[in-house]
């Protein structure tokens, strides 16, 4: 007899629906699956039939073919073994068939019968909502993470044994019920608080104005100075993820199955901070079937990069096209996948290989040409995309001892907050894809930066006297209009254009 059972394939980030063909037929027992199975794949034909016997079923001693559709799109994973296990039971007469084209089976199985989670089951659950799939049978483990998606009921079962029984009596079981909404209110947390650090008004600034309008921030100076201590403040004054966001960040979490919490969405804004000997792939994502790299990891909020000088300079240029797409597409012989990465790339460096270079309290003992050669690691085309440049000094002693703590996070945060109402309110008519200010092109910057004489005259100076390129001068207005919206102003004044100036001094160190 033959069984169809329906199950899903992760691509990138998103579900391909799959058809799992089950006959079983006359001729020598055992099982043959067909359809670009990867060894995961292949392996559960001896966990099934484990499974299967443990669990209290009888193995059909006869010819066994379970076909993947569609045959020319690689299947991975042990997520197979729930559909195959419940196919080969329909095809076998054990359980009834009447609701197989309704839902969606995923999950592993273990050798006694048991359910064990699967990762990337999130975005799968969302596809399944799409394609208007009845619902989605997962283990029990992985429930909670699919009830996420309203509209789509969500049976989560420990063993094969239940499976069987929701499919000959589907009247006994209710679905999973989750308000996602709800779980993201009340697991949010704010991480470390801006109060811990004494003084660098220019650089809590310039923190601010990133938070603000989503822009780049690179932080240069000495050790010791506070630059990791500021950027790991940078999440905690981000304005919180919308439920969209959120479910995005959980579907790219999921499919790279770091997800700690299976029965939440993500609620914090990531922030992800890679070694600096970290590979080209691990960044921006990879493989042979590519998974997401870092910088999707840190899609709607944050990569910080410690001591960027460090990094190899062919794996920082990975990182100029998603800067400027926010996206970045994986192209392999067998397949091309895109991975979402809009996100704010807080930077932290030395100024010189000593790390005293301009330093008032300790000198520097590098030559012109140590620092000179320092620099060349970064190229001029990524600076470019780096729209906050801050130079960080260290405290001095009485600084250190006497100075009060600093403003907490909370008002901070509700300062970016307000500049990103307006900026939402202004771009909501024209173009909702974009979400703060650093997302703007050249076209809208025409429309909501126009300048009057005397900023186009400071732009126009720095230009030259800075050499800056066509991009650079785009980004000091994009931070001008961040900065007009954190002040409460419609139009662009000097003071904003001047102030924005101020953050590209650092373009060429040396």
């Amino acid at each position: 007899m033959l069984a169809r059972v329906w199950s899903a394939s992760i691509v990138g980030i998103d579900a391909v629906k799959v058809g799992v063909e089950v006959d079983v037929s006359g001729g020598l027992p055992g099982i043959v699956v067909v359809g670009l199975p990867d060894t995961a794949v292949q392996e559960s034909r001896e966990r099934v039939k484990a499974a299967l016997k443990n669990a209290g079923f009888a193995f059909p001693m006869r010819k066994i073919v379970v076909n993947l559709t569609p045959a020319d799109l690689r299947k991975e994973g042990p997520s197979f073994d729930l559909p195959i296990s419940v196919g080969i039971m329909a095809a076998s007469e054990q359980v009834s068939a009447e609701l197989l084209g309704d839902y969606l089976f995923l999950g592993e199985v273990s050798l006694d019968g048991n359910l064990r989670p699967v990762a990337g089951v999130l975005p799968i659950a969302a596809a399944a909502k799409r394609l208007e799939i009845s619902g989605l049978v997962v283990p029990a483990d992985n429930a909670r993470e699919a009830a996420v998606v309203q509209g789509l009921a969500v049976y989560g079962f420990n063993d094969l044994a239940q499976v069987a029984d929701f499919l000959n009596d589907p009247e006994r079981f209710s679905p999973v019920q989750m308000d996602g909404l709800q779980a993201l209110r009340t697991s949010r947390s704010t991480g470390p608080d801006l109060k811990d650090v004494k003084g660098q008004a220019h650089a809590r600034r310039a923190l601010e104005i990133a938070a603000a309008g989503g822009h780049n921030l690179i932080f240069v100076g000495p050790p010791g100075s506070g630059k990791t201590m500021l950027a790991r403040r940078l999440p905690g004054i981000l304005p919180p993820l919308s439920f969209d966001e959120a479910l995005e960040v959980t579907q790219i979490h999921s499919v790279a199955g770091l997800l700690r919490d299976k029965g939440t969405l993500v609620s914090d804004r990531p922030y992800r901070s890679p070694h600096h000997s970290a590979s080209g792939p691990s960044l921006v994502g990879g493989g042979s079937f590519p998974r997401p790299g870092e910088i999707s990891l840190a899609h709607r909020g944050v990569l910080f990069l410690d001591e960027l000088t460090e990094f190899k300079r062919d794996v920082l240029e990975f990182l100029r096209q998603p800067l400027e797409d926010g996206c970045v597409t994986i192209s392999r012989t067998r397949q091309s996948v895109m991975f979402p990465a809009q996100f704010t790339l807080v930077a932290s460096t030395n100024p010189c290989p000593c790390g005293y270079f301009g330093d008032t309290i300790q000198a520097c003992t590098c030559s012109p040409r140590a620092r000179e050669q320092y620099w060349a690691k970064l190229s001029g085309p990524l600076m470019d995309r780096i729209d906050l440049q801050v130079a960080v000094n260290r405290l001095k002693p009485e600084e250190i001892t006497r100075q009060p703590m600093g403003e907490e996070s909370a008002p901070v945060r509700e300062r970016v907050q307000a500049a990103r109402d307006r900026a939402h309110h202004r771009f909501k008519t024209a173009d909702a894809a974009i979400r703060c200010n650093a997302q703007m092109q050249s076209h809208h910057l025409r429309h909501w930066c126009p300048l009057d004489d005397t900023s186009r005259n400071l732009l126009e100076g720095a230009i030259r006297k800075l050499g800056l390129s066509a991009r650079a001068s785009d980004r000091i207005l994009k931070v001008a209009r961040t900065i007009a919206d954190l002040a409460g102003d419609e139009v662009l004044k000097p003071q904003h254009v001047a102030e924005a100036i101020q953050y590209r001094t650092i373009d060429r160190m040396q």
